[in-house]
């Protein structure tokens, strides 16, 4: 019997961020609908947790990453060794950017540069896939981002600001292909399940009424004051955010439930909670108690969202539910045009209360005719996030068949275009 393929996936998946791990089971499902027995490699900080969500159903290693396994967070002997031992390498999400670029635990930029090129000159094709870029703010961000680039096969990105960095950078790249991010391939827990839930949270519990918005804030905050040289202390912009989410519970008669998808939220997300004066309209569900797919299945039974993560306006896009984007991220901006949402965004610098209550109130009353809308956009954005598992289907089968052709015919060429600028391009200094 031939032996299934071995994957390696990279990203993060700690267990502490719901969109991660949503990623991760929406890159499975997709990959598994394409080759037979696919073996997937995870490193990652919290085996326990990705053996817990995804090996009951799908054949999975998780590969720790904690220092009694010789590693520091991604810089060790546990993907180096996973790299090595695969059929290909899958780099996913948005881990490539250089912010703190020489901190293994925090950034896997620089060290991916320096292992992904050593799996590649042993033949292990690196794909990135459905991924994200940057932000890349330095030389020695460059440098590390032009030598992974060069040794990638395949380049599939999920939205088009990652291929303008690439030209902005003119760093050279195989061609790209685009597709979607992972997580919109959620399929969200079951109607009983959700059920049940709702009855133990006490949520939607009132007949009349206005229904439920959601809303999603993250831990960023003040870092996001800090870099527009506003005072640092986020009180004064919680104090206006809860007074926009009394005046809408107010203007609207509904209930509002705190959604926190990465559990360092809640550090904000309780304070802000505590800070509406209408208590009794007021709920909180966290990632810490519920699964990805919970989560995605108590957002299709809101109103809206209006969210920061860009993975919980994923999570709630995906069943349908209209959201508003208060960007944080360049991320956010780029998920909420790919689903043509554009105008549901609020800046930064212009968040504060009258303009959250008049984007909350508009979104709101825009709701039936926006959930409508977002149908066959969904659609077609859930079949972009399957093509790249189609795609990597003709690059891998190409591949193989060109490694091991019958004995009496020579070896057909791949369906997939190489990168052409594969250990070829002249490769930029680094910083000193």
């Amino acid at each position: 019997m031939k032996a299934p393929i071995r994957i390696c996936v990279l990203g993060n998946f700690s267990g502490r961020n719901a969109g991660d791990i949503a990623i991760l089971a929406g890159l499975i499902h997709e990959v598994e609908a394409r080759f037979d027995r696919p073996r997937f490699l995870v490193p990652t900080l919290n085996p326990g947790f990705v053996d817990k969500h995804l090996n009951q159903h799908h054949n999975v290693e998780a590969i720790s990453l904690m220092p009694w396994a010789l590693s520091a967070k991604i810089f060790g002997l546990p993907v180096l060794r996973a790299v090595l031992g695969a059929d290909v390498v899958l780099i996913t999400d948005n881990i490539l950017f250089d912010r703190r670029l020489w901190n293994p635990l925090y950034n896997y930029l620089a060290t991916l540069s320096l292992v992904l090129p050593i799996a590649a000159r042993r033949g292990v094709p690196v794909v990135l896939y459905n991924a994200s870029l940057g932000p890349i703010s330095t030389r020695s961000g460059r440098w590390c981002l032009h030598r992974l680039m060069q040794v990638c096969e395949l380049v599939i990105l999920r939205d088009r600001p990652s291929q303008q960095l690439l030209e902005r950078l003119d760093i050279p790249h195989a061609p790209p292909h685009f597709a979607a991010d992972c997580a919109l391939s959620t399929t969200p827990a079951s109607d009983a399940e959700i059920d049940r839930i709702a009855r133990a949270e006490g949520l939607f519990q009132r007949e009349a009424g206005g229904g439920t918005i959601a809303f999603n804030v993250n831990t960023y905050l003040d870092v996001f004051l800090d870099r527009r040289g506003r005072h640092r202390d986020v009180g004064p912009l919680l104090d206006e955010l809860a007074r926009a989410i009394d005046r809408v519970i107010d203007a609207l008669d509904v209930d509002v439930l705190f959604t926190v998808t990465q559990v360092m939220d809640l550090k904000v997300a309780r304070p802000l909670m505590q800070r509406v004066t209408r208590q009794d309209r007021v709920k909180l569900i966290d990632n810490r108690t519920y699964r990805y797919d919970q989560i995605a299945g108590l957002l299709a039974r809101c109103e809206l969202l209006v969210g920061m993560r860009t993975h919980a306006l994923i999570l709630a896009a995906s069943v349908g539910t209209p959201v508003l984007g208060i960007v944080s991220y360049l991320k956010t901006t780029g998920f909420m045009q790919s689903i043509e949402q554009g105008h549901r965004l609020i800046g930064f610098d212009g968040l504060n209360e009258e303009a959250l209550v008049r984007q909350m109130l508009d979104t709101y009353h825009h709701r039936h005719a926006t959930r409508r809308a977002l149908q066959p956009i969904i659609v077609r954005e859930k079949a972009r996030a399957a093509h790249g598992a189609e795609l990597l289907h003709q690059c891998l089968v190409g591949q193989l068949a060109a490694s091991n052709p019958p004995a009496d015919q020579p070896a057909p060429s791949a369906p997939m275009p190489r990168n052409p600028h594969h250990e070829s391009s002249p490769r930029p200094t680094p910083d000193a």
